[in-house]
């Protein structure tokens, strides 16, 4: 698998449209990272860690549908492998005019957009939800 985190935000975007309860990913400290963000911003209902009959951890989040409709309408990966898009705390774009959020790898750990901002911190732009 050439991206990962890719292969986890297509996972939930399919999640999402299918109205699926949970979606099970394999495990990766940068995919609870994220997965801890969207909790906190009300897009997920809870993640959790499990193993699976082969023991390998999984990563298991847990879905959130508002009055039946998918609390994640869009989620977009913005730097790729093949190319890195690095912003400093200034210059880091704002998501649907500050309805959405761009989830950010800084040298502080992975943070919301609003959060770099605060924080005067650049970094790697992963991907944009709204």
């Amino acid at each position: 698998m050439t991206d990962p985190i890719s292969d986890f935000l297509t996972r939930l975007r399919n999640a999402s449209k299918a109205k699926l309860d949970v979606c099970v990913n394999p495990h990766s400290n940068l995919k609870e990272s994220v997965a801890a963000i969207l909790k906190a911003e009300g897009y997920v209902s809870d993640f959790s860690n499990s193993v699976d009959a082969q023991g390998h951890k999984t990563l298991v989040v847990k879905m959130k549908y508002v009055d039946g409709a998918p609390a994640i309408t869009g989620l977009t990966r913005v730097s790729t492998p093949g190319r890195r898009l690095y912003f400093s705390y200034t210059d880091i774009p704002r998501v649907l005019n500050g309805l959405g959020i761009g989830i950010i790898s800084t040298s502080k750990g992975l943070m919301k957009d609003a959060d770099c901002r605060r924080n005067k911190a650049g970094g790697e732009l992963i991907c944009n939800v709204w």
